[in-house]
């Protein structure tokens, strides 16, 4: 027998955006973002139970955050929350999480980041999961005030160091929109296998993993094509993806080191085209043992990487070549999210300080360029109402330097249950922004964030 658990919590976020220089409407605004969640669900022997309600509510949004400037668009995460609601001020209750589970087979509403499937002991390698594995292709998008669930079955199979995770299932609306309630008519399939092990002095954790994506949405596709050849595709979109990722941790005598590699393919139809693409990421780091000798309670760690989403460099010809992110989380991957995975390459580099256990301080670089000059800037996670895409596509024009990204961050726990985090980022636009908003190329992010859990 198991009892009930209640359990909460309250996200409030005060943003300010600075989007780049548009020819029309506000780039420059603040509004307050929240969502709380309440949750009631027991643990019994061989099966358990949930129920959560979420309700966000979104104060003060710019009325006039999109462009009407050639491919300008929205200005920034506030004009999207007001075009998907309307209203300036608004607020909704839906059922976040609504499920039972039996013996690995769990049916209802949930949430699911792939990647997610295993927690390493390793604390390094948990780590390098949960930031740069977890919900690349798919997730939540935990990063905006709503999120999105998922409605379906959700089978895993584990042992200590093996797990086998099958899902089928729906996204939910939500995301920028307040309404969580319905469904987008849209639907995946996902099956993985990860082993985990914990052996020091190297600990490991890899994963295959293969999803199939359907759009029947039947409405405008983002990509590279003249407007009237996309006006023109209502097709259904299908994709098959099939990747995986090896991670490893090792203690050597200068420190832990890490090192990542990731990768997928795709095939399928992108409506009446063929869809090929791909995408990898290699990285690797260092927590090295000799700084800690000038402050014993500072942890640093250096990380870096290298990302490539491939892009479509024919507009007409029959092939969609533009790697498809499908339904991710994008933020972990772009702090300041005006870019993602899709036709992008990205040298970064990042350190990550802690001076004591209850704050880190985090800094990233990013260089940040198109894989095809013939394609677009896209922006974006997934499907969130049935009558929008998803994603925006600013067309690159032969350009290809896209940004420069500067940011740092500060979390600090000041108990078990509160969180305060403050983020800044700025990005120093370059060719590709320069031609799309040649009045002000550089764009700034900020907020405060405070995270009560009850």
């Amino acid at each position: 027998m198991g009892d009930v658990t209640f359990s909460g919590s309250l996200r409030a976020r005060l943003f300010d955006w600075d989007w780049f220089q548009p020819a029309s409407g506000n780039n420059s605004y603040a509004y307050s973002g929240n969502i709380l969640r309440l949750g009631v669900s027991q643990i019994r022997t061989g099966w358990d139970w949930k129920v959560e309600f979420a309700v966000p509510f979104l104060l003060g949004l710019p009325a006039n955050a999109t462009s009407t400037g050639p491919q300008q668009g929205a200005l920034g995460f506030g004009g999207n929350y007001f075009a998907a609601n309307g209203a300036r001020n608004i607020a909704m209750i839906f059922p976040k999480q609504l499920y039972a589970r039996w013996r690995g087979l769990q049916a209802g509403r949930f949430e699911f980041l792939d990647g997610s499937e295993v927690a390493p002991d390793n604390a390094t390698v948990s780590a390098v999961k949960r930031d740069r594995i977890d919900a690349r292709l798919i997730g939540v998008f935990g990063f905006t005030d709503v999120g999105r669930s998922f409605d379906g079955l959700h089978y895993a199979y584990a042992t200590p160091s093996n797990n086998v995770t099958i899902i089928a299932a729906v996204p939910t609306r939500g995301v920028f929109q307040v309404d969580g309630w319905g469904w987008n008519n849209v639907a995946f399939g996902y099956a993985s296998y990860t082993r985990s092990s914990t052996k020091e002095p190297h600990s490991s954790d890899s994963r295959v993993f293969l999803i199939e994506y359907d759009d029947w949405r039947h409405i405008l596709k983002m990509d590279n094509r003249p407007l009237p050849a996309r006006r023109a595709d209502l097709s259904n979109i299908r994709i098959e993806t099939v990747g995986g990722h090896s991670l490893h941790a090792l203690q050597s005598s200068a420190g832990t080191l890490d090192f990542l590699f990731w990768g997928a393919v795709q095939t399928g139809r992108w409506g009446v085209q063929r869809h090929r693409a791909g995408a990898f990421d290699i990285e690797a780091g260092i927590q090295p043992k000799g700084l800690p000798r000038l402050n014993p309670r500072l942890n640093v760690w250096l990380r870096g990487g290298y990302y490539w989403g491939s892009g479509d460099s024919n507009p007409n010809d029959n092939a969609h070549g533009t790697f498809f992110q499908i339904l991710p989380t994008p933020r972990p991957f772009a702090r300041f999210p005006f870019f993602n995975m899709m036709n992008n390459v990205d040298t970064f580099g990042a350190l990550i300080l802690r001076p004591r256990e209850t704050v880190t301080v985090s800094s990233e670089f990013h260089s940040l360029r198109l894989a095809a000059a013939n394609d677009a800037w896209y922006v974006g996670g997934g499907a969130y109402q049935p009558w929008t895409f998803g994603y925006s596509a600013r067309l690159a024009a032969g350009a290809r330097s896209l940004a420069n990204l500067y940011d740092a961050s500060v979390e600090f726990r000041a108990n078990r249950n509160l969180t305060w985090t403050a983020y800044f980022g700025y990005a120093q636009g370059l060719a590709v922004v320069q031609q799309i908003y040649p009045t002000g190329k550089a764009a700034r992010l900020g907020y405060l964030e405070a995270l009560w859990r009850f």
